[in-house]
């Protein structure tokens, strides 16, 4: 029997690429945002950059931390309309806003108090002081930050990717903007300097939750959700649900993102050259790797809706499209990596440093490591969405961290010092604990995922 044409590949590819794409240009967008701030601020002065990037550094761990329960709104949402109970998308929504809010305020106390904590981390002392005056402004952004992703997910759950697109562009521009005017003191603005960037994130974050907020409410085919009437009032079972579901996202993200941190920090032991080879390369891969995130949270939501209307043949084949769509782009990232790294590595260098061809010299070799950990680094977070897809987060958590912190991190240590590969073998470690959550991620969705009834 010939299956129905909306549960043909064809048709899975298509509906996955018509939410992915839109979701992949915006968490591109999001990465220009951090872009554009890093290379702004190293346009007003060294300390200005220094204090900038720790504070940010510092900002996005405790925001990957409580982003857990705005990304648990998305697969709710998604299993809602599935199921067809709009009620339910409206309670699991305003309950991941809830938690995000109450998760910023309870976090600004760690911003306000930072100046001691970088420096017991064995920051200087110029460069903690002018790290606790960014995340003193920044950390009044949080709570905007965590709305807007739980909303971007709500949007997006309900297939309104390109709200969450356009407005993260025009994000972009507006932080442009606002850092030329209070970085660097122009058009009649006081000169604030890293302030001024802290100062431009938080009115960005703030102007693009209204937008969404706007959108949300005005919207006539989304006003049918209701999403802000009587929002002050409390609805337990689903704060529990988004709750149960949220806070192992948090900390699997706390973990993967500490796995990259860590592997900065045991660079810079090695050597400045290797850094900053290590920076480059790494650089390569976070936008290769946009592609696979924006893929993963586009079968989240179609996971998520095919599971919440109980219908295995199409989440099945929703999950191998997708799979078959990240490990294809994966394959175009490889080879690329291993037939041209000196132009990709070019991008991002001044050819003129003196150190220039001992860092495309590493980095031609860690870009050939690289292309082994895309494949794996592919796999491992679209196994997370399709495992998200299925609202099952806390196992999944342990899984990462064991792959991660058990695993690789030593592994890295391991192969690079006492073995004395350096480099080479820090990133061999790194490949080693993705392709463990890569495989045991998987096997998990295979085996926890609904199965056909057999006749």
């Amino acid at each position: 029997m010939t299956s129905a044409p909306d549960q043909s590949y064809g048709a899975h590819a298509r509906a996955t690429l018509a939410l992915g794409l839109p979701l992949i240009g915006s968490h591109l967008a999001q990465m220009a945002l951090h872009v554009t701030d890093t290379i702004m601020l190293g346009w007003y002065s060294v300390e200005a950059l220094a204090a900038g990037v720790l504070g940010a550094s510092s900002f996005f761990v405790i925001f990957i931390l409580g982003s857990g329960f705005a990304q648990a709104v998305m697969p709710m949402v998604a299993a809602a309309l599935g199921r067809g109970d709009e009620a339910q998308v409206r309670r699991d929504t305003r309950m991941g806003l809830w938690l995000s809010i109450a998760f910023g305020v309870l976090s600004y106390p760690i911003f306000w108090w930072s100046g001691p904590i970088l420096l017991a981390l064995g920051q200087k002392p110029e460069v903690a002081a002018a790290g606790q005056s960014f995340l003193r402004i920044a950390g009044l952004g949080m709570i905007p930050a965590l709305l807007v992703m739980a909303l971007k997910g709500y949007l997006a759950a309900l297939g309104r990717t390109q709200v969450v697109l356009w407005t993260t562009i025009a994000a972009v521009f507006l932080n442009i903007l606002v850092n030329w005017a209070l970085i660097f003191g122009n058009w009649g603005f006081p000169e604030m300097g890293v302030r001024g960037a802290a100062w431009a994130s938080v009115i960005s974050q703030v102007a693009t939750f209204v937008i969404l907020v706007l959108y949300a409410a005005l919207l006539r085919d989304l006003r049918r959700f209701r999403l802000f009437q009587r929002f002050w009032r409390p609805d337990w079972a689903a704060l529990r649900q988004v709750w149960r579901l949220g806070w192992p996202i948090g900390l699997t993200g706390l973990a993967e993102s500490g796995l990259f941190q860590a592997s900065a920090l045991m660079m810079g032991w090695i050597g400045t050259v290797q850094l900053a080879a290590h920076g480059i390369a790494m650089e390569a891969c976070a936008l290769a790797f946009m592609v696979h995130l924006g893929l993963s949270n586009a079968v989240t939501i179609r996971v998520g809706r095919a599971d919440g209307a109980g219908d295995v043949e199409r989440l099945r084949r929703a999950a191998i499209v997708a799979i078959a769509l990240s490990a294809g782009f994966g394959i175009l990232v490889v080879t690329t990596f291993l037939l041209a790294p000196v132009p990709i590595l070019s991008l991002f260098l001044d050819k003129n440093l003196p150190e220039a061809p001992e860092i495309i010299a590493i980095g031609v070799v860690l870009l050939a490591l690289g292309a082994m950990f895309q494949m794996a680094d592919a796999m491992q977070v679209i196994a997370l969405g399709l495992l998200r897809g299925i609202q099952d987060t806390r196992m999944p958590m342990w899984y990462a961290a064991v792959s991660y912190w058990v695993i690789g991190i030593p592994s890295a240590y391991l192969l690079a010092f006492p073995m004395g590969l350096g480099a080479k073998g820090l990133w061999l470690g790194l490949v080693i604990g993705l392709m463990l959550a890569a495989a045991s991620l998987m096997t998990r969705f295979w085996r926890n995922a609904p199965k056909p009834v057999v006749a």
